[in-house]
């Protein structure tokens, strides 16, 4: 028997190193930078972070290294209301690592190391294919090995969990891989890549999210940053503007959309009000520094709302 609104969260974990600058660097030049800070991050373990924070029941599927910081972000996850039981540490791995500029408009980009998430096999999905038999829902992104994340979504579509992936960082996806999902929520730019649309209009995102409803997804959510989420359902489609807050810091606002947004659906919220719940979640995120750090627990999202009206 599944317990109620159960979530399984398949994903990355890594340490994110974190310069500001007024502008990013050009090749070849050297700029200084200030609030150097080392938080946690990795698209899986803020998406959990965000669905334990905002009230999920939860388990998370993931690996660290065998190292101090891989310890320490274990403990952490523990402590934002995250079952940990399926964080393995890897011998003789290191925890993986994100190199992150952030410059004066609080725009970001981003290096990666993968390090212990390439070890999450397809092996290592069939040792813990049970947390994904017990879920109602699995959350995946595209950080860990694609040959993971489809062994994952096939156990998950065997055992009626419904699959969401949020298709980032942007690849093509095999018509294999979509089939098997049941609601995506790509950006414009991961939406572009899956479906040849280039989106820069309500009209444009109504095109692309036809396109995957193609490969047999149900609901698409494509992200449209300051625009909000083209919300379609089956054919059906509306944009659902966000909250306007003064941003210092974009890292980890999608996947604090992503994270509240499934808490809120297994909490059986209409879509309408799950996806205002996240978007309230992803406009706190971004007024504060960081990935981990910025996202907001419950009581906090529900004072947002409440203050909105």
């Amino acid at each position: 028997m599944k317990k109620t609104g159960r979530l399984a969260v398949l994903g990355s974990i890594n340490a994110d190193h974190i310069l500001n600058l007024a502008q990013f660097p050009r090749p070849g030049e050297t700029v200084i930078g200030k609030q150097y800070q080392v938080a946690f991050g990795g698209k899986g373990a803020n998406q959990a972070v965000a669905a334990g924070r905002s009230g999920a029941d939860i388990a998370f599927i993931a690996c660290v290294g065998d190292d101090d910081i891989g310890q320490r972000i274990r403990t952490q996850l523990a402590d934002d209301h995250i079952d940990t039981a399926s964080v393995d540490a890897v011998a003789n791995e290191s925890t993986g690592v994100a190199l992150i500029f952030v410059n004066g408009a609080g725009e970001n980009c981003i290096a990666i190391h993968a390090g212990a998430n390439a070890a999450l096999t397809t092996a290592r999905i069939g040792k813990h294919q049970q947390v994904i038999a017990d879920a109602d829902a699995l959350l995946m992104q595209l950080e860990s090995p694609l040959d993971s994340v489809l062994a994952a979504a096939k156990l998950a579509h065997q055992h009626n969990t419904r699959v969401i992936l949020n298709p980032a960082p942007a690849v093509k996806l095999s018509d294999e891989m979509l089939a098997l999902v049941d609601m995506i929520t790509p950006n414009e730019t991961e939406a572009e890549i899956l479906t040849g649309v280039h989106i820069d209009s309500d009209e444009s995102a109504a095109r692309a999210a036809t396109v995957l409803h193609d490969k047999g997804i149900a609901s698409v959510l494509i992200t449209l940053g300051r625009r909000g989420v083209w919300l379609s359902e089956n054919g059906s489609g509306q944009r659902i503007a966000g909250f306007n807050v003064q941003a210092v810091d974009t890292i980890a606002a999608g996947d604090t959309f992503n994270g509240a947004l499934i808490t809120a659906l297994l909490e059986k919220k209409p879509m309408i009000d799950a996806v205002r719940f996240a978007h309230a979640a992803a406009a706190i995120a971004v007024t504060r520094h960081g990935a981990q750090p910025s996202v907001p627990w419950r009581t906090e999202i529900d004072q947002f709302l409440q203050q909105q009206g």
